[in-house]
């Protein structure tokens, strides 16, 4: 692995190392966190302040290699959530911006954390999604975790997506953790394509795959790591439950062994189709926090 000096100041260094001829990621060391972007998706892979455990959960048998997604970190699906389906057939799942070379745009090493600009600017990258646009996510590695993503339409007609921040927390159990402000939140149940008007209790534990109606801040509490990770999102519509329990995992070549068990997906998201005109931009965000 090769790896090339990018920035170096007495707060940290950010070095641009290559994982194979497909994939180029940045190493972030700092003197508040630890930090990697893949820019092969525009991919945060892993984020950690000084003195805490991993925030996200990255498997150890992530395929790094062109045409694949990388399991774990922040993929970005986008410019669709899910399957997205063409006259009956489904041609494509969760977009093809997390397939997708991005450019390191900016970068900044100063005292509180890194700063990354990176951006996506393309057209006719889909043969049934054939818009410009151009894609510009700014990332935040301190003490804090900052995201955000704007979509500016470059096409002379609107376009629609959906898209959501698939970030895979990493916790010590699915069952060791609750997120409260699920509980009472109306939601759709991918599994059972049943709507319910929500529950008292959410169980984070697989297979679970739902989309909660809630614009609201979450709180991830892990009872055995003794942490409570905050999430606040900004513009999303949905926050998206997600972990396939260990059958499905089983039939699924990038988690590695007992995987599940080490993470859950908490999405912020738009999962319903979103109109963005031509010339104007939009735009999702989420802020990730520690206590304990």
């Amino acid at each position: 692995m090769s790896k090339t000096p990018l920035a170096n100041n007495q707060f940290g260094d950010i070095l641009l190392s290559t994982i194979n001829t497909d994939i180029l990621c940045l190493n972030i060391n700092h003197q508040a966190c630890q930090a990697k972007v893949s820019l092969y998706g525009g991919q945060v892979l892993a984020w950690q302040p000084n003195g805490q455990k991993p925030v996200f959960w990255l498997s150890k048998k992530a395929v790094f290699q062109q045409g694949k997604a990388i399991r774990g970190g922040i993929p970005l699906c986008w410019p669709w959530f899910g399957n997205f389906m063409v006259a009956g057939e489904n041609v494509g799942a969760h977009g093809f911006a997390r397939q997708s070379q991005w450019q390191l745009s900016d970068y900044k090493l100063v005292e509180q954390g890194v700063y990354i600009t990176l951006t996506l600017q393309n057209k006719q990258c889909h043969p049934h999604w054939p818009y410009a646009f151009t894609l510009t996510q700014k990332l935040f590695f301190g003490t804090e975790f900052r995201q955000s993503l704007m979509i500016q339409n470059n096409s002379e007609q609107a376009f629609d997506y959906s898209l959501a921040l698939h970030s895979y927390f990493a916790v010590s159990s699915p069952e060791k953790v609750e997120i409260p402000a699920l509980t009472h939140i109306s939601f759709d149940d991918k599994l059972t394509a049943e709507h319910s008007a929500g529950e008292t209790k959410v169980s984070c534990v697989g297979p679970v795959d739902r989309i909660y109606h809630s614009t609201e801040k979450m709180q991830i509490i892990d009872f055995k790591w003794q942490r409570t990770l905050n999430i606040e999102s900004g513009n999303n519509q949905q926050w998206v439950l997600w972990n396939p329990g260990k059958e499905t995992a089983d039939t699924m070549a990038d988690i590695h062994t007992g995987g599940e068990n080490e993470y859950l997906c908490l999405e912020a998201a738009n999962t319903h189709w979103q109109t963005v005109n031509a010339g104007k931009t939009a735009s999702i965000s989420q802020k990730i926090s520690i206590e304990h």
